[in-house]
């Protein structure tokens, strides 16, 4: 059965616990966010860390990359932690490779060596992934510091996070002005509204992401995470994680979430995909196509501390990564290093490498119209 977020915030009172991690306040629920200097980039920009809560769900956004630095939750005895992986230092960020909690863009995921051709004219991007292009280029929108506006409204309390990326930026076509909104919502869930508009044909796929760890950050693997997938077909990548172009059946496979399994599962099985991207790294392709309002299609729980993750996206895609890439050389802000899978990611998306893919869903944009995309992350403990 499923606790109340009433019983659960009842719990986390009774205890005390309304401290942020490292001791800062954080804003009452449906007041406006509040910010604090996070730090200075080398060339003396500000960058500022936001906290917001609301319905029970704690949030620090930094400026920076908009990116999640902390996403505190309780557990089913009312118990807060940070369950998203990141730093404590903005150096960190600045110097990082990972992607920890951060806006991507203009591309998420991959473009096959970093080239694509729209309307007869070949764009050579930024390669920062092998010969390929990722996430954006060497300098994505990950790196970009954004414009912020805090509000409190009938949707709940968020931040509104602006950037405009010039024609030619990391090699993309078209001047982008993008919005991108972060609500928490009375009931604590995690809203993600992107929205762009551009003066030039161009691609676009943005996504978020953060790295879970429902146990909390540093406390170990997510391999006993218990996961469930609405997808009956993934996207096989190349040795360079490009897709192939095949929409292959996830049945008979390791790759088969449609009932919920633990993720550590059938993660070292001997599978040639698995062997490739180390375990997964892969896009699934969800049953419910390209939708108008968020669809829920998955579920992620931690078994130990009851906390839930189930998402909600109109996206047709989401690249499910088990951290295969983390080599204990990182330490985040509890003083422990990240080995290989103590995160996850669940990137909602249009397709590794649409722009070159005819049958993948289209990620071009154009004059005069809007590109729209919305995720919704609902919170429980059980």
């Amino acid at each position: 059965m499923e606790t109340s977020r009433r019983t659960v915030l009842a719990s986390a009172a009774a205890v005390g616990l309304t401290v942020g991690v490292a001791g800062t306040s954080y804003a009452s629920a449906g007041r406006t966010p509040t910010k604090e200097l996070f730090g200075k980039l080398a060339d003396g920009t500000k960058v500022y860390r936001w906290s917001l809560a609301n319905g029970g769900t704690r949030m620090k956004v930094l400026s920076y990359g908009g990116i999640v630095q902390s996403l505190e939750l309780p557990d089913r005895h009312g118990r807060y932690t940070n369950v998203s992986l990141g730093y404590d230092t903005i150096e960190a960020y600045v110097a990082g490779t990972t992607f920890f909690g951060a806006l991507i863009g203009r591309y998420g995921n991959r473009i096959a060596k970093g080239r694509f051709t729209l309307d007869g004219t070949t764009h050579q991007l930024s390669v920062n992934d092998g010969e390929n292009s990722l996430h954006g280029g060497a300098k994505g929108f990950n790196t970009r510091v954004w414009d912020v506006d805090p509000f409190t409204d009938s949707t709940g309390v968020g931040l509104r996070l602006h950037y405009t990326s010039v024609d030619g930026e990391m090699g993309y076509p078209g001047t982008l002005r993008v919005t991108v909104t972060y609500t928490l919502t009375a009931r604590g869930d995690w809203r993600i509204d992107y929205k762009a508009t551009t003066d030039k044909a161009t691609v676009v796929n943005l996504t978020n992401h953060t790295y879970y760890n429902l146990a909390g950050e540093g406390s170990g693997d997510i391999l006993g995470h218990e996961l469930a997938l609405a997808a009956a077909r993934f996207t096989p990548t190349d040795a360079g994680l490009i897709p192939t172009g095949e929409l292959a059946k996830v049945a008979g496979t390791p790759f088969d979430f449609r009932r919920a399994k633990t993720v550590g599962e059938d993660i070292r099985v001997s599978h040639e995909q698995l062997v490739t991207a180390k375990g997964f790294d892969h896009n699934w392709v969800l049953d419910k196509g390209i939708t108008k309002r968020p669809e829920h299609f998955a579920t992620l729980r931690d078994p130990e501390s009851g906390r839930t993750l189930k998402i909600a996206t109109t996206e047709p895609g989401v690249q499910f990564y088990s951290g295969n890439f983390l080599d204990g050389t990182l330490t985040g802000p509890s003083g422990r290093t990240y080995r290989q899978s103590d995160g996850l990611c669940l990137e909602t998306q249009h397709f590794p490498d649409s722009p070159n893919q005819p049958k993948f869903p289209s990620t071009v944009l154009r004059p005069g119209q809007t590109y729209r995309s919305s995720t919704v992350h609902s919170f429980s403990a059980r």
